[in-house]
Order: C-alpha cells, then sequence, then structure tokens
C-alpha cells in the first residue's frame, strides 16, 4: 500500500499509449468531419510563436461579458497550398479504397524533392474515364496537396505532401469544385472565416529520453534519507521483478515529439499583410512572416517552423460566439 494516503493505481493515461515518437514530423490525420458545403475541411500552416492580445469578450455566457479581456495567442503562417492532383475512393464492406488518382501537369517541380516519380501523362484520358466510369462508383474525393514553404518566411525548399478530404452531399458537385482547383492554388479564406472553431493536430516538441520525474511527476524523494535506492525515480517496480513489469508503472523513455490533437481554437483575425504582424526584429526562432497569417486563440503544439493542420472543428463547443471578437 502507497504511503501518501492517496490511490494512484496508475501513472500515465492509455489514451496517449504508446507513448513513442511520431511516424513523421507532420501528422497524419484518419478522422475528418462531414459538412454540407462543397469545400475542403482542413488546410495547413507554419507555427510562428506566441504572443498576447486584449480584445472584447463577446460570449454570453462568460462573467467577463463585453468586457475587455488578456488572451494568450499563437500566430500561424498559412501560405496558399497548391491542389496537385485528386484521389478517388469507393465505399466497401472494408473501409474506403482507393479507386483512381489523377495528378495536374501544372504542378510545381519542387514537389520532386518530396514524390520522385508520378505519372503526368493522358491527363485529358483520365478525366473522361473518371466522368464516364469511376464517377457513379465513387463515394469520396480528397485533394492531394502541396505546401509552399518557400513562400513563408522559413527558408525550407522540400514542401509536405498530404490529402484533404472535400465536404458536401452529391459526388457531381464534388467532382466539378475539386476538377476545377487541379492545378491551382487554395488559400486560407477558401477554407475558414474569422469567428471558426477548428482543431488543431501536430508534433509536439520532442524532448528526448526523460526520466519518470520528468515524464509521470514520480515525487522526488528527500535525500539523503528515505529512500534505498534512488531519489529521482520509484523505489519499486512490482512484485515479480524487471522481468515482468505492469504497464501501469512509471518508467523512463520516449517525451516529447508525439502526434497530439487540441479541440476548438478560435480563429480571431486572418489578414494577407505581414506588416501588421511583424515585429521589428522579427519573430524568436522564425523570422518574417512574409504571407497569410492566421491568430488562434490559446496555445498550438509544437515548435517554431513546425507545420500544423488545421481542421474543421469535429465536435464544436457551444459556448463560444461564431462572431469574431473585436
Amino acid at each position: 500500500m502507497p504511503q501518501h494516503g492517496r490511490n494512484r493505481p496508475r501513472r500515465g493515461s492509455a489514451g496517449y499509449w504508446p507513448r513513442k515518437r511520431a511516424s513523421r514530423i507532420y501528422p497524419r490525420i484518419k478522422t475528418w468531419p462531414e459538412i454540407e458545403e462543397v469545400k475542403p475541411v482542413a488546410f495547413a500552416g507554419y507555427k510562428v510563436g506566441m504572443t498576447h492580445m486584449f480584445i472584447i469578450d463577446n460570449r454570453r455566457e462568460s462573467p467577463t461579458y463585453n468586457e475587455e479581456i488578456f488572451v494568450p495567442v499563437t500566430v500561424i503562417e498559412v501560405p496558399p497550398l497548391r491542389v496537385a492532383g485528386l484521389r478517388l475512393y469507393k465505399l466497401t464492406n472494408n473501409g474506403y479504397k482507393t479507386l483512381t488518382e489523377v495528378w495536374s501537369p501544372n504542378t510545381d517541380t519542387k514537389i520532386k524533392r518530396k514524390i520522385k516519380t508520378f505519372n503526368l501523362n493522358g491527363f485529358e484520358e483520365k478525366l473522361d474515364k473518371i466522368e464516364k466510369e469511376l464517377l457513379p462508383e465513387t463515394s469520396l474525393i480528397k485533394l492531394i496537396v502541396h505546401t509552399q514553404p518557400w513562400l513563408a518566411g522559413i527558408g525550407k525548399k522540400t514542401p509536405e505532401v498530404f490529402e484533404i478530404p472535400v465536404g458536401g452531399k452529391k459526388i457531381d458537385e464534388m467532382w466539378n469544385y475539386s476538377k476545377g482547383l487541379l492545378g491551382k492554388e487554395l488559400r486560407i479564406t477558401d477554407v475558414f472565416k474569422e469567428g471558426e472553431q477548428i482543431d488543431v493536430i501536430s508534433v509536439t516538441k520532442g524532448k528526448g529520453f526523460e526520466g519518470e520525474v520528468k515524464r509521470f511527476g514520480v515525487k522526488i524523494y528527500p535525500r539523503p534519507h528515505k529512500h534505498d535506492k534512488r531519489a529521482r525515480g520509484t523505489q519499486s517496480k512490482g512484485p515479480w521483478g524487471l522481468h515482468r513489469i505492469l504497464p501501469t508503472v512509471p518508467m523512463p523513455g520516449q517525451l516529447g515529439f508525439h502526434r497530439r490533437t487540441e479541440y476548438n481554437k478560435l480563429i480571431l483575425k486572418i489578414s494577407d499583410n505581414p506588416s501588421e504582424i511583424n515585429p521589428k526584429s522579427g519573430w524568436p526562432h522564425y523570422g518574417l512572416v512574409n504571407s497569410s497569417w492566421l491568430v488562434l486563440k490559446g496555445s498550438v503544439p509544437g515548435p517554431a517552423k513546425r507545420l500544423v493542420i488545421l481542421r474543421k472543428a469535429i465536435r464544436p463547443g457551444s459556448f463560444a460566439s461564431t462572431v469574431a471578437p473585436k
């Protein structure tokens, strides 16, 4: 029995198990919201840093309603995405299966830094085949987009490539919208607006191999007495020895560089004017914002320059207002 008088059956949440490094530096999204409007359901940007703002609280249930409040905010640079291709999916008993994909001949050549080979031949023939044969079977259409980090202030050349589903109920409308975007740029205002709640998905700061105290908050025993083994760690790993340790026991290991999702972040401002947000000395560890940017209320996982996926809120809260505060 523990002697501290509290019931501590486990350390750490099983919802974040296993606590290992993310498979890549920008996240893969498996869950998307279903919307009726024909438009993309996500965007992406690069984290710039944090600052603060004074805003008028417009939440009617808030004790500070109509008062000026101090809020921490995160600035994210959102240069336009380029739609490099489309991918069509068919719904089967085993989930969505890929029917076909088509790449635009107007794709930026810098995408070859990320994807070495892809077929650009027969573009018009593929579009005709999709419209005549494959469209009746299609259940889902996704845009294959790539970022344009060379338009941002981070000095990066290799783009990130990922898929974004197109919302809507009718496949014909979704196809016509997606086909019209092929080879063109997608801007932040085409997806989100001020006052909207969004989910942010990113990979957190990596901290390497850490011990139980920093990883799980284990008590530090007083020195030099009251412990037989070590001060910064658990005294007993369990009744069976090191060959059989329960997963509930705090152990040293990887801390940080985990894929995490934070829900219902409020968009306070979207702008195309970098001079409104750039300090004279530039942003620490980032530089100068060169393209479009937005301000989110609260914090965002990850360090500066890391890619953040911005997704339409999958379960928006009812407490927040739908209008951006002043």
